[in-house]
């Protein structure tokens, strides 16, 4: 499909409004006077609009030549944009790096690597997802993200990916001081804790069967959307369940959630960087070899 508008004519409008006239943009962009307002007329013939008053002494925008600069300049910045990024790709960097992080960790341990990538000034954008349960690994084998930061093996799908062990989290069973539970002074049995209601954040898995540690059958449940609202869900005492000890350090010394023993304790488990094995972007293999050693992911893992 033809177009009267070019990045050219968008360029020539562009520099006579900040040169202030025909010449001053001429000057700018290496033409002749002539070149300029051939342009101008060539668009507005095409257009079958005056983009210019011509009535005073120096021509002047018209309201519709004043709004086809303002969105003119838009387009301009956008191709600028295009051309950059296009030359971004070719050199191996990607345009958007999407990192999923499993809600077990805190999307605060991914600061640091953030600030020191964009330290280097390279332009990709970064989005960072968090995921619960396995969601975690579906979004990472559905490609809503191309990498997982904290990813368990249980519910690791087939394929071909690509994995780092970070470290152990381990896991306490915590109540409120005010819930009935935190008076019982023996280890909690499944009949005393299926008489209160189980605090579950809902997995975000789509595709993938989703997780449901710890739930006893026949224990309501009050389901949130990640393992901050399960905490504070647990800390008001409206929910009971199992919360990654390096989570509660602070609630724990606080006192505002209390540590109980129960019969069978949850095992820790170990979490895990993954992306799909044949991904090779620059920024992705950039924040692969940073975050494998990472002290701030490992000073939260640490007990």
């Amino acid at each position: 499909m033809h177009t009267a508008i070019t990045i050219d004519a968008l360029k020539v409008l562009d520099a006579i409004d900040r040169k202030g006239s025909f010449a001053g943009a001429a000057a700018e962009l290496f033409r002749v006077p002539s070149a300029i307002s051939y342009t101008v007329q060539k668009l507005e013939e095409d257009l079958d609009v005056e983009l210019y008053d011509r009535s005073g002494h120096r021509a002047s925008l018209t309201s519709a030549g004043r709004y086809l600069l303002e969105e003119g300049r838009a387009l301009l910045e956008a191709a600028e944009n295009l051309a950059h990024t296009t030359k971004q790709v070719a050199q191996g960097w990607e345009t958007r790096l999407r990192i999923g992080f499993n809600s077990l960790l805190p999307a605060e341990c991914l600061f640091p690597a953030i600030r020191d990538f964009y330290e280097l000034g390279v332009p990709v954008d970064v989005q960072v997802v968090e995921e619960v349960f396995a969601g975690a690994w579906d979004a990472l084998q559905s490609r809503r993200v191309d990498l997982i930061v904290g990813a368990d093996q249980s519910s690791k799908p087939a394929g071909q990916f690509t994995t780092h062990a970070l470290g152990d989290i381990a896991f306490v069973f915590a109540v409120s001081p005010d819930h009935p539970l935190a008076a019982t002074e023996a280890p909690l049995s499944e009949s005393d804790i299926s008489r209160y209601p189980a605090a579950v954040a809902a997995d975000t898995s789509r595709s993938l069967p989703p997780g449901h540690a710890g739930i006893f059958r026949r224990q309501r449940t009050l389901t949130v959307t990640n393992i901050d609202q399960k905490i504070a869900l647990q800390a008001a005492g409206l929910g009971v369940g199992w919360l990654p000890r390096s989570r509660i350090r602070d609630h724990l010394a606080q006192g505002t959630l209390i540590e109980k023993p129960v019969h069978e304790p949850r095992p820790p488990i170990i979490l895990h960087l993954a992306r799909h094995a044949e991904d090779q972007g620059k920024a992705l293999t950039w924040f692969w070899d940073r975050l494998k050693q990472d002290s701030a992911i490992q000073s939260w893992l640490s007990d």
